[in-house]
């Protein structure tokens, strides 16, 4: 009885395979029918960083191929034009921004347009679609906007395929160029650069970089080095020196308090750094300090690393800079001598011309 009972199962299973292979089998049949070709219009894709922030756009470019473009080609009236060509142009942002001034939440949005009347003249409407499966702009409904900006088309020479590229760029910003036949449309797009960072900088430390001091210090000094998020970067140079002292994250603090105008503990602070400080350290803290105009404290800076490092060939033409800066040009040529015979071989053509200038009576910096 139980042969009898199993025998069925098995011709059912049996079965089952013989109709499953041959659904792949006309499955497989198909996909081989067909083959990849050229596009008239080749995929692309354009990425650019503006701070912390990725902007990457996917889409096609088509080719103008001798044909009237604007009007023709890409519809004119107030018609919705996908952008490209194929499928959905998509954008993608992974922080908020702001385009053309106003607020586009991170996410991923179909880029439409509607090109000026006439398309090199008139402005530009630029339309974020939440619709990102479209092909094209046909199914395009204007209730699943998420933006509308306008913008303003400019001449540019001629370009055969649509391209869209980054330009003038800067720490918080970039246009982003549409551009074809001789039209091309700048939409600028900008980030707050200081909160993008610090919710960033939170983020990142609280991995396994929260168990060292150097994302700590890290975060501090750009932050102090950019004027940004002063508040959080003091406690993030805090938190860097509970971890472990050194001179980065003590002059950071120093440096913190002082911008803040807590000058309490910043010269104890720095006294500690400097105990700390290796000669690089300590050089490019006073040549910061220089930079600045606080050359008192520059100097100052510059014969401590002198006293410390007296082997580190660098210290010597230090401090010969801040003598130049207030004019002693006497003390400035013994300080540069002193790293003329200890400079590498290849920096002892620079300082040998270095100490002809202040022979000369000519500033260094």
């Amino acid at each position: 009885m139980q042969q009898r009972k199993t025998l069925p199962l098995l011709t059912f299973a049996l079965v089952a395979l013989v109709c499953s292979s041959t659904v792949l089998a006309q499955v497989g049949e198909r996909q081989a029918k067909h083959i990849f070709t050229p596009m008239a219009s080749p995929g692309a894709e354009v990425a650019q960083d503006i701070g912390l922030t990725e902007v990457r756009v996917s889409y096609h470019r088509p080719a103008a191929k001798e044909r009237d473009i604007w009007g023709t080609v890409v519809p004119s009236s107030g018609a919705i034009w996908r952008t490209g060509a194929n499928e959905n142009t998509l954008i993608s942002v992974s922080t908020d921004v702001t385009v053309q001034g106003q607020t586009l939440s991170a996410g991923t949005y179909g880029l439409h347009t509607i090109p000026g009347s006439p398309a090199t003249e008139g402005d530009w409407t630029i339309i974020f679609s939440k619709a990102i499966h479209a092909w094209g702009s046909y199914a395009y409904d204007e209730k699943n906007d998420a933006l509308r900006v306008m913008a303003k088309p400019t001449s540019a020479p001629h370009m055969e395929r649509f391209e869209i590229s980054f330009g003038e760029l800067d720490a918080d910003s970039a246009h982003l160029i549409l551009r074809w036949g001789e039209v091309a449309v700048p939409v600028e797009i900008a980030v707050d650069l200081a909160k993008t960072v610090k919710e960033s900088f939170e983020q990142q430390l609280t991995g396994l970089s929260a168990f060292f001091w150097e994302g700590w210090d890290q975060a501090a000094q750009y932050s102090l080095q950019n004027d940004m998020n002063l508040d959080s970067a003091l406690e993030w140079a805090e938190k860097s020196i509970g971890i472990e002292e050194n001179f980065s994250n003590l002059s950071a603090k120093a440096q913190l308090l002082a911008k803040k105008g807590e000058d309490a503990q910043v010269a104890g602070l720095m006294a500690k750094a400097m105990e700390l400080g290796n000669a690089g350290q300590i050089h490019r803290y006073a040549s910061q300090l220089l930079t600045q105009g606080k050359k008192e404290e520059a100097m100052a800076a510059f014969k401590t690393n002198v006293a410390k490092h007296p082997d580190a060939w660098f210290v010597g033409f230090g401090l010969a800079k801040a003598y130049s800066a207030i004019g002693d040009f006497d003390n400035a040529v013994k300080a540069m001598k002193m790293s003329v015979d200890k400079a590498p071989e290849q920096r002892k053509a620079f300082v040998k011309g270095m100490l002809e200038k202040l022979e000369n009576k000519v500033d260094i910096n």
